[in-house]
């Protein structure tokens, strides 16, 4: 599935230009801070397998007032960079490759 060019940012990583998005109002989840901050990325010259990045920030946009670090393009190309290190092929047609960085993230469930 392409990923839509409204809303998306460009990046170029190692020579090669990307397209990422960020959601700019979090999924009911991310609202209330129980899942973590997610954005997407795809080759933006040839559009194949997109990366799905799950940091371990909350969004910043939460509903309970949780402090999020945004998501910067230094960060977003250091995340490319590991997805292609583990095995991401942009280039090429398949299922959402997966990065879950969200290890240190601490849900908000009842913290409210």
């Amino acid at each position: 599935m392409a990923l839509g060019s409204k809303g998306s940012r460009r990046i170029v990583v190692d020579g090669e230009t990307y397209r990422w998005r960020l959601r700019r109002r979090p999924t009911y989840s991310q609202g209330l801070c129980w899942t973590p901050c997610a954005y997407v990325v795809e080759h933006a010259g040839q559009p194949g397998t997109t990366l799905v990045v799950t940091t371990d920030q909350p969004h910043s946009s939460n509903w309970i007032g949780r402090t999020g670090a945004p998501v910067l393009p230094s960060d977003v190309a250091d995340h490319i960079r590991t997805a292609l290190a583990r095995g991401w092929a942009p280039d090429r047609l398949g299922s959402p490759f997966e990065l879950d960085l969200s290890h240190g993230f601490v849900s908000g469930y009842g913290s409210c």
